[in-house]
């Protein structure tokens, strides 16, 4: 062979792997979790709406130069009904940090518990990923040494794939400078030789960087999977007591699901922060007793037995009438009675049915309402828990629900609920956490709350509505707007309930004044027991 010449073919089989290397190199991934495009859309609509979100990456960019991927890793996971990890070995090496972060967040006791709440829904998922906030920023504190060596490996891996890229190119020229007989001029050989040298030198770089690497992740696996632990048990716990403001407050999944993502994030910043928040608990359990009472309320419910008397009711037949069914001669006669309506039944005086007029709850907001009872629940947290229960009664039975709050006569505030069109929730808030503060006075709010009913009456001839007065207070009224009040209730046949709230014994004592007023009054000590009330849901 010509010493200025070498022949192609056998330069190209002494480059022909790294040849292989430059047409095909190996996909590399930028995201641990494999996620399709309306995922990705999904990611990307959150994190453009939220400010939470885009401040966090930025927060994490001044430790993490792949933060923003990161997140949508984290947020994917919570997001999808079945989340999919891909293998390690398709990772760009400067995101297998991610996929350690992720495996062990998957892996975790508190990520099944996590997704019940997250999975399809993108608010909650954002939510997760906020609340793993400090997590994240601890974890990536802690893993620098990974986060250099694996950003070393990345470095070194895209410098072998591009020395592979070289020698192709150096193959391509010598190919085009060969002649006829695929002789290559030795200066153009000898750089498809550099070319190969260097590509050899790149990929043991680049394995050398692999092995650092992975050492430093292994002795950093423990630690990821203590910090994801201890992510997913807090992202649990945040979305968790969400979903339970939200229920307290009334705010059904499908609701939450349809409000715009910004919308949402008012409301349950809202709830968090508004006044009655760490009354939240109280204010469910409220709610549920009531939803437990009408669950339990039977229409034409029996009460006291006074006697017997003749009837077709067979819940109410006495035991000596079923006993004739068994004699099958007098069966015949049984069924003859039953038909005539002549069996004897027990007769028992029940509670008077409910009302069809509004529910109206006049709610004490003087200043003495925000003293603490048992277990630091205030007098306000209390009667608001009830009054929201109540507007629940209404709803359910397709009543009109109003909530008047007062305190001293120049103080008053009304809120309507119409029972013909959804209570809204910011609506709701309002009434729950107005407090005006003050004296008390009972004339106006009552008198308002007999207007209204008076007025329903006149438009819609509904009658018999209800009243519940919940007050820590009793105060005097005259007897001209005592006379006018008795005869407004005679003619609209409403009823008023009242619930004295950690009061003095002579506040409802015989001939008080809230005793006199009221049809139905009882006194409450214990603000944490809600069952005090519960009579009170099974006749309203």
């Amino acid at each position: 062979m010509d010493e200025e010449t070498e022949r192609l073919d056998a330069l190209t089989q002494q480059a022909g792997r790294w040849l292989a290397l430059s047409a095909s190199p190996a996909e590399r991934h930028t995201t641990a979790v494999v996620a399709g495009p309306y995922d990705r859309v999904a990611w990307r609509d959150v994190y453009a709406r939220s400010a939470a979100l885009r401040e966090l990456a930025a927060q994490l960019l001044t430790r993490h130069a792949h933060a923003p991927d990161l997140l949508a890793d984290v947020f994917l996971c919570a997001y999808q009904a079945a989340p999919r990890l891909r293998d390690s070995t398709v990772m760009a090496p400067s995101r297998l940090l991610h996929h350690q972060v992720v495996t062990a967040l998957t892996q975790s006791p508190g990520f099944a518990a996590l997704r019940r709440d997250t999975a399809g829904d993108a608010y909650a998922a954002a939510m997760a990923v906020l609340a793993q906030a400090s997590a994240l920023r601890g974890l990536l504190e802690r893993s620098r040494e990974v986060r250099e060596r694996t950003g070393r490996a990345d470095r070194a891996r895209q410098e072998a794939e591009a020395a592979a890229a070289a020698v192709g190119e150096a193959l391509r020229q010598a190919a085009e400078k060969a002649d006829g007989q695929g002789q290559v001029p030795a200066p153009v050989a000898a750089a498809v030789r550099r070319a190969v040298g260097a590509a050899e030198a790149a990929e043991d770089e680049a394995r050398r960087e692999d092995g650092a690497a992975a050492q430093a992740m292994a002795a950093a696996v423990p630690g990821i999977r203590s910090a994801a632990r201890n992510a997913a048990s807090a992202a649990a716990e945040a979305v968790r007591q969400e979903a339970a403001l939200m229920r307290a407050w009334g705010v059904d999944a499908g609701e939450t699901e349809r409000m715009p993502f910004e919308e949402r994030a008012r409301l349950a910043e809202r709830l968090r922060s508004g006044r009655l928040a760490r009354w939240a608990e109280l204010i469910g359990r409220f709610r549920q007793m009531a939803a437990g009472e009408r669950a339990r309320k039977v229409e034409h419910a029996t009460g006291e037995l006074v006697g017997v008397t003749l009837g077709d009711d067979l819940s109410r037949v006495i035991p000596s009438e079923l006993a004739v069914l068994g004699v099958p001669e007098l069966r015949a006669v049984f069924a003859a009675r039953y038909a005539a309506g002549e069996l004897m039944l027990y007769d028992s005086r029940g509670e008077q049915g409910t009302g069809r007029g509004a529910v109206i709850a006049c709610v004490d907001t003087s200043h003495s309402m925000y003293a603490e009872g048992p277990g630091g629940v205030t007098r306000e947290a209390w009667s608001k828990a009830c009054a929201l229960a109540l507007l629940d009664q209404a709803r359910h039975a397709g009543r009109d629900f109003v909530g008047i709050l007062f305190s001293a006569a120049d103080k008053l505030q009304v809120f309507r609920f119409p029972g013909d069109r959804p209570a809204r929730v910011t609506d709701v808030l309002d009434f729950a956490e107005t407090f005006l503060g003050g004296g008390t006075d009972f004339q106006r709010p009552l008198g308002t709350a007999a207007k209204i009913l008076e007025e329903e009456f006149d438009d819609a001839s509904r009658a018999r509505g209800d009243i519940v007065l919940i007050t820590d207070d009793a105060c005097e009224v005259s007897e001209t707007w005592t006379r006018l009040w008795n005869e407004i209730k005679r003619r609209l046949d409403f009823r008023l309930f009242g619930i004295a709230i950690a009061t003095p014994g002579t506040a409802t004592a015989s001939g008080s004044v809230l005793e006199s007023l009221c049809d139905n009054l009882r006194t409450v000590d214990d603000l944490t027991d809600v069952h005090r009330a519960a009579d009170l849901f099974r006749v309203i």
